[in-house]
């Protein structure tokens, strides 16, 4: 017999309904304290390179054609002799200083070749026009090889371009969008020579960091060693070094897959970094402040210049005199003193720059203050 409660639920189901209520409860309060503990982690793959897998830089020169009276003018000596040289391959011979046309321009070729890169994959290239051709779209690339460092052609790029802008002129005016003279060709390089890493052969591997730290290269050796038991050890700032276990050491892929996938939490250098050029600062997490007392006033200076003319009456034998006038007028702002504890954090510091009802570059000069003055500790970065 099943005994009924008052809302018509027996019993069982309402310990069961109560149950569930309470591991769901559970489950969310600790789903909130994993993302918490997790809060600014990152994968090592995003702070380091194993064993130096990085990209390699490959540059080369070449021909654009087919523009539309868009292309070098006349007077661009390389790109006449380019075309004449590329002619002559072809067995026709023509005077490079006789040549004109305006439908060719030289351009730069640049790519990034990434690592384990094969011979046959396609790989995105950036052409950029380094004469004075007004644009390069439409335009198509003649064969270019792409080389490395050591000289080496490690690529061959070819192909129509996409140019992310246009340029239309008249007899009086013209229209610009964004840069004509710079376009991109997706996969529009062939790679001939592969970079053969032969780092992953033996029984350690090597992490690394691209931004150097001793606390996350402890950091990453503590975590690696968590799942793996003692594999990793920091040798430096920039460098950690981990041995495979034996029993992975016949697929280090998966050894290093799960590796560049492990959440570290990363420690973030005290830095403030100002772009006086636009007025952007940005402000890390760590920066702290010692006490310190701020007043900024703003000067205004304002300079009108006019000119006064005295005319003679008619039929007068006077001449017309002019006197310049100039008026000078300053204005000076009161200054209010606001007073920052020491220890404060960002967002104490941002509220209180905010409250002086400053601009951006007044805040740029206010921080430079206080960290001539020996208060701010952190790095203040100016690019």
């Amino acid at each position: 017999m099943a005994i009924l409660t008052g809302d018509g639920m027996s019993y069982r189901e309402r310990v069961h309904r109560n149950t569930m209520i309470v591991c769901t409860l559970f489950f969310i309060v600790a789903f909130l304290l994993f993302m918490a503990g997790m809060a600014g982690a990152a994968r090592i793959k995003e702070m380091g390179y194993i064993n130096g897998a990085r990209t390699n830089q490959l540059i080369g020169y070449g021909l654009v054609t087919g523009l539309s009276g868009t292309g070098d003018k006349s007077n661009t000596i390389f790109t006449n002799q380019s075309l004449a040289n590329m002619l002559e391959t072809m067995g026709i011979r023509v005077d490079p200083k006789t040549t004109k046309v305006n439908n060719v321009a030289a351009v730069m070729v640049t790519c990034n070749l990434p690592p384990f890169a094969r011979i046959g994959s396609k790989i995105d290239v950036t052409v950029s026009s380094i004469g004075d051709a007004k644009s390069i779209e439409g335009g198509v690339l003649v064969t270019t090889p792409l080389k490395g460092a050591d000289g080496q052609v490690y690529a061959m790029a070819q192909g129509p371009m996409v140019v992310g802008g246009f340029l239309a002129s008249g007899q009086g005016a013209s229209v610009q969008k964004n840069h004509p003279t710079v376009g991109r060709i997706v996969n529009g390089a062939t790679i001939e020579r592969e970079v053969i890493s032969e780092q992953y052969k033996g029984s350690e591997v090597m992490i690394a960091l691209k931004m150097p730290d001793f606390t996350n290269a402890r950091r990453i050796a503590d975590r690696i060693n968590e799942t793996f038991g003692g594999a990793a050890h920091a040798k430096d700032a920039g460098t950690v070094n981990v041995t495979i276990p034996m029993n992975m050491r016949g697929n280090p892929v998966q050894f290093l897959s799960v590796v560049e996938n492990l959440d570290v939490k990363t420690d973030m250098q005290a830095k403030i970094v100002v772009d006086e050029k636009t007025g952007t600062v940005v402000i890390g997490e760590n920066v702290r402040v010692s006490t310190v007392v701020i007043s900024h006033g703003n000067i205004s200076v304002q300079v009108k210049e006019d000119a006064r003319v005295s005319q003679p009456m008619p039929f007068g034998q006077g001449q017309t005199v002019v006197t310049p006038d100039t008026q000078v007028k300053v204005r000076e702002d009161r200054g209010k003193f606001y007073l920052l504890e020491a220890g404060i954090s960002i967002r104490e510091l941002v509220n209180a720059l905010n409250a002086t009802g400053i601009s951006t570059r007044d805040v740029i000069t206010i921080l430079q203050t206080i960290k001539a003055s020996g208060a701010l500790h952190a790095d203040l970065e100016v690019i």
